[in-house]
């Protein structure tokens, strides 16, 4: 794949390509939704993890699940429940026939892994994803596991005001890339979407990276170089969210119990290159930037009782900081 492009300002081009004929597949079975597309492709190409965030019913599982059709990924998909246990996930170790342990690899062993309704669990499971999403790896009775590659956790999330639902931890929460919110389809796009789920004919999608593919443009967009000025701002964006420091704003002070860390300052720089990037871009700007900060940061900030009781969004704070 390397010796197809001359030169990294070729293989962005074709980055930029691929980028479009992945919308391209993907719109023949999801309606709308061009911003969430582009963000999971995003953290696709920036080898992070995506969180989609949604009340029941708006495609989240079927984005993910025509995600992984179009990459000819090999892909699995947990369903979330009260009673799932660590094991289920990872895997365990079972006796043989001939008396000896093996591991049964649990269905994290997957190029993608869909943990559908990821806050239907309790804290202990949720955990279970901790290793593997950082390391790449699991470890079961003291023994390491790597994970395939390309390896992505898409996780859906119902808004945590419903019922039986659990709040995921501040360190499982920071493994995601980004935090992206799927809101209702308009008018129009649900009668698309009502047209194309009720008949007989289905949209069928083709296949258009492999796995050696995307992790080719994994490693292209690490190369991508950024003017001082754009990674300053960029620190400078996640610095300002930290109350009680000195580049903290008023509404930060006011607002936020304690701000993002420095993996947020990591992944607003690997995320503004990929958007540049699938942009035709090759250097990110400040402007980049600020397009995936509300998915960076959305999840890392905190809000306090105040911003609780006067009805401050993460949203707001976050605007402010531009």
């Amino acid at each position: 794949m390397e010796t197809t492009y001359k030169n990294d300002a070729a293989a962005i081009d074709g980055l930029a390509s691929d980028f479009q004929r992945l919308k391209q597949e993907i719109g023949k079975k999801i309606i709308g939704q061009e911003q969430v597309v582009e963000a999971v492709i995003i953290s696709l190409f920036s080898n992070g993890h995506s969180l989609l965030v949604g009340v029941p019913g708006l495609a989240k599982t079927l984005l993910v699940s025509t995600i992984s059709e179009v990459l000819d990924l090999d892909f699995k998909r947990i369903q979330f429940t009260p009673d799932l246990m660590p094991s289920d996930i990872m895997g365990s170790e079972v006796l043989g026939d001939d008396r000896q342990f093996k591991f049964n690899k649990g269905p994290v062993f997957a190029n993608i892994v869909l943990a559908d309704e990821i806050n239907r669990t309790p804290p202990k499971t949720q955990a279970a994803l901790l290793e593997a999403m950082q390391e790449r790896s699991v470890t079961v009775s003291g023994t390491r596991h790597i994970l395939p590659s390309p390896f992505f956790v898409l996780a859906t999330q119902n808004p945590i005001e419903q019922e039986g639902t659990y709040p995921l931890p501040e360190a499982q929460l920071d493994r995601f890339m980004f935090n992206i919110p799927l809101d209702y389809p308009s008018y129009e796009e649900e009668i698309q979407v009502v047209k194309g789920t009720t008949g007989v004919a289905k949209e069928k999608t083709s296949n258009v990276l492999t796995a050696e593919q995307i992790m080719f443009y994994q490693q292209l967009v690490r190369k991508i170089p950024v003017s001082d000025n754009v990674m300053e701002y960029a620190v400078g964006l996640v610095v300002k969210t930290r109350p009680g420091t000195d580049r903290a704003t008023d509404m930060v002070n006011k607002y936020i119990s304690w701000g993002a860390g420095p993996r947020a300052s990591q992944y607003l720089v690997i995320g503004a290159k990929c958007h540049a990037a699938i942009r035709g871009k090759y250097s990110p700007d400040i402007s980049d930037v600020q397009a995936v900060a509300k998915y960076v940061l959305r999840h890392r900030i905190v809000r306090n009782f105040q911003a609780e009781a006067e009805g401050v969004t993460e949203e707001q704070v976050i605007e402010s900081l531009f």
